[in-house]
């Protein structure tokens, strides 16, 4: 579907999939009213903005193009860590799903902006509505945080690397800060950058810390958000500052390893994608429904060896194993316990490990060794209780940090192996076990580390042309 068509389709159903999905724990539905009445009390916003959160983690049009998690996911099975069998996501670990005409560029265009006008209609919505001040601001927060992520999505999916272009000359997808019917030309990546940062700084200033649950965007989140932001962007104390305003209030949760990665009342667990047994995603979300490999389920994820020999036999997330008995050459020689899937597994989208390593992170490149190193500690001797100190200073330090966050976070948003690659304009080399290596390796700055303008849009939008993709 086309920018134009999909847009129509967002005015015709915007109660229907804002209101009427959310969690039976978030306000009642509102479904078949008009949109002044929607944004005419607290309630009724906060009931259209439980749909938008909803929605995030619904099929949008196949099994491997399911909200964010497929979209996370496909940047996931790029890097070296991870291993896909051939099932869904198969072209996207052969780095061969880039194409014009293919499902994942398609699916990351139109999802994003489905996302981007339901944003836009609550910004229009909450500024004209009679909401007191209080309401107004939480709401709006909320609003501009999903327009924001949203953006920063898109920019990471067609864009190149930020630290390692110009962004003034590069082209960037369209920019719509209004609900609209008509598809725009493209914008310019740091005119992109440029929202995305006024969005997000807006948005902090304006949220709370309280929230429903942790479904919701607040202050917390914000931040979050913003420490991604800065580390793309080479803003290093501001990511560091950001990511320790993030993680305040939520501790280290070890024993989340072993209790299958499922449940968002981890004292870690920033944001979250909260599942029911009458309202989940399903099969559609991985990476749970792709790693467990105990239930039934896709059973698609693996592990590189070499990845896996990073972890010490003392360390709580070494929860690898060969459950095929297979061969050590064979791509099916490790999977991971690290998730447990059922039709109610909540999915993490954002947690306090996260936030140390980009505060270690921050701290490490802005000449805080001793900041960084201690950090670093502090999460390396919560999840091994055998860990000792870094003596790493300088490039050693924030590489030994890299590697920390890819241990961390592995199989899971925001897919940092690929991010880490991307943003520093570094290469990923497929080694170890993997099932395909060659050509799917990424070189430094490959193009592959982003995606062609859709055909779909190109076709539909007369302000784009198929020149749009011919240095891409």
């Amino acid at each position: 579907m086309n920018i134009k068509k999909l847009l129509l389709v967002v005015f015709a159903t915007l109660t229907f999939y804002s209101c009427q999905e959310q969690f039976v724990d978030d306000p009642a539905p509102v479904d078949g009213i008009s949109e002044a009445l929607v944004f005419s009390n607290r309630s009724m916003v906060d009931a259209f903005l439980a749909g938008m959160g909803r929605r995030i983690r619904r099929q949008f049009t196949a099994t491997d193009t399911n909200g964010i998690n497929g979209m996370y996911y496909a940047r996931v099975v790029k890097g070296n860590d991870v291993i896909q069998r051939r099932t869904w996501f198969t072209y996207d670990y052969e780095n061969d799903n880039r194409e014009p005409t293919y499902r994942r560029p398609t699916f990351s265009w139109q999802f994003p902006y489905y996302m981007i006008n339901q944003a836009n209609i609550a910004i229009k919505g909450i500024n004209e509505s009679s909401l007191g001040t209080t309401d107004k601001n939480e709401t709006l927060a909320q609003a501009h945080g999903i327009r924001a992520f949203w953006y920063f999505q898109l920019a990471l999916e067609f864009c190149p690397s930020y630290l390692n272009s110009t962004p003034s000359q590069e082209d960037a997808p369209p920019i719509y800060t209004m609900p609209v019917t008509d598809g725009g030309p493209m914008s310019k990546m740091s005119d992109l950058y440029n929202l995305i940062q006024t969005d997000l700084e807006t948005a902090v200033t304006l949220a709370s810390t309280s929230r429903i649950d942790k479904s919701y965007i607040n202050k917390n989140v914000l931040h979050g958000y913003l420490a991604r932001f800065y580390l793309t962007t080479g803003d290093y104390a501001k990511a560091a500052t950001n990511a320790a305003a993030a993680r305040a209030g939520y501790s280290l949760d070890a024993a989340g390893y072993s209790g299958g990665f499922s449940d968002m009342s981890s004292s870690e667990w920033i944001w979250a994608a909260p599942q029911r047994s009458d309202q989940s995603n399903y099969y559609w979300g991985p990476p749970h429904a792709h790693a467990d490999h105990y239930v039934t389920s896709y059973a698609a994820t693996f592990f590189n060896t070499e990845f896996t020999s990073l972890f010490s036999s003392t360390d709580v997330r070494n929860i690898f194993l060969n459950a095929y008995r297979a061969p050590e050459s064979d791509y099916r020689a490790r999977i991971s316990r690290k998730w447990s899937f059922s039709f109610s597994s909540d999915h993490a989208m954002m947690r306090s490990p996260e936030m140390m390593l980009i505060e270690a992170e921050g701290l490490a490149r802005t000449g805080n060794d001793a900041g960084a190193a201690a950090l670093l500690f502090a999460l390396q001797s919560n999840r091994d209780s055998a860990a000792t100190a870094s003596g790493n200073t300088g490039s050693a330090l924030i590489d030994e940090i890299l590697v920390e966050r890819r241990k961390e976070l592995y199989g899971e948003p925001p897919a940092v192996e690929w991010f880490d690659a991307k943003r520093l304009g570094k290469g990923i080399t497929r080694t170890g076990n993997h099932r395909v290596k060659g050509n799917a390796s990424l070189a430094p700055n490959d193009k592959r580390f982003f995606l062609k303008v859709p055909q779909r849009e190109i076709d539909a939008n007369d302000n784009i042309t198929d020149a749009v993709n011919a240095n891409r």
